[in-house]
């Protein structure tokens, strides 16, 4: 079982405390570059400067790299961590099967991607002034080097450490899964609360996070492995960063369309419902899930001490 199985290790939850610990520090430390540029470009106090303003300070693909580029360090610290200080494989970080499974994987990956295609044609013909072609060449190229590189660094970082290292560590000191289901994809819908995208929609854009959290726990315990997740993550930023954005989401890139309309928040909030809703039966369908209690909310077979 995907929680259960580093309970054969005789690690403590001790040394999970120590792993979100060092974690924390190389973030800050990969966000030191993106300070120093703001400050160099800018050479005001950007503490006094919205998330949406620090964004604009710098060209679009060096902003993009520098807010990435913590997530790229994160990774590699989650990989030595799960090695060395928990003697851990990344099979074991990733998945409860024999292998990992890529076929999950570009499943998650495909299934997310469809979706936004769908809903970027629907929106255009519903409002074509909308949707503004922005193919610029040159940097586009360059975000296209960038994206395909750093975005899965980003987006598997989240998904590794908040659905792979705190679950499963969270799932040493508690006997059910439901309190490190809800705990991880709590922290993860509030980590995103210091999106841009709040101050754009308000608080209330806390929903959609908090949704997205729960969507993707959900799905890692219901099919006992982070495969689904990873692919579904990495589509969704991926598409956000070279197809679709605008001048107030946390990506604001050199895409191919710029989003000019005016942000509904409902549509922001019922639209990812609704998708998550629609690709959780998708995945339950494929992957013939059943007995959701005990994958989300009962106790685990094999409780061990911590």
């Amino acid at each position: 079982m995907f929680i259960e199985q580093v309970r054969k290790q005789t690690n403590t939850f001790g040394l999970y405390v120590i792993g979100v610990f060092i974690i924390g520090v190389v973030v800050l430390i990969g966000n030191i570059p993106f300070g120093i540029a703001l400050v160099s470009k800018a050479g005001v106090d950007i503490s006094q400067m919205s998330m949406v303003e620090q964004m604009q300070v710098l060209p679009a693909n060096t902003t993009l790299f520098l807010l990435l580029l913590p997530f790229a360090l994160a990774f590699g610290a989650i990989l030595l961590i799960t090695k060395l200080l928990h003697k851990l494989s990344l099979r074991e970080l990733i998945t409860s099967r024999k292998k990992v499974d890529w076929k999950r994987i570009r499943f998650g990956f495909c299934t997310v991607a469809l979706s936004f295609i769908v809903m970027l044609v629907v929106g255009y013909f519903i409002d074509p002034e909308s949707v503004q072609w922005n193919f610029k060449p040159k940097s586009f190229a360059i975000l296209l080097l960038i994206s395909i590189v750093m975005v899965p660094l980003q987006t598997s970082a989240e998904e590794l450490f908040f659905r792979g290292y705190l679950m499963q560590g969270l799932g040493r000191i508690f006997p059910m899964r439901l309190l490190p289901f809800v705990i991880s994809s709590t922290l993860f819908g509030f980590l995103h609360f210091a999106n841009p995208e709040v101050d754009k929609l308000g608080n209330i854009i806390l929903i959609t996070y908090l949704a997205t959290g729960f969507f993707l726990g959900a799905i890692t315990l219901v099919d006992e492995g982070l495969e689904l997740a990873l692919g579904f993550h990495a589509g969704n930023n991926l598409f956000l960063s070279l197809f679709l954005t605008s001048d107030w989401t946390v990506f604001q890139t050199d895409s191919l369309f710029i989003d000019m309309s005016e942000p509904n928040v409902l549509a922001y909030i019922i639209g990812p419902l609704i998708i998550y809703t629609v690709l959780f039966l998708v995945y339950a369908k494929k992957y013939k899930w059943k007995n959701y209690t005990f994958h989300l909310v009962g106790f685990s077979k094999d409780v061990a001490s911590s």
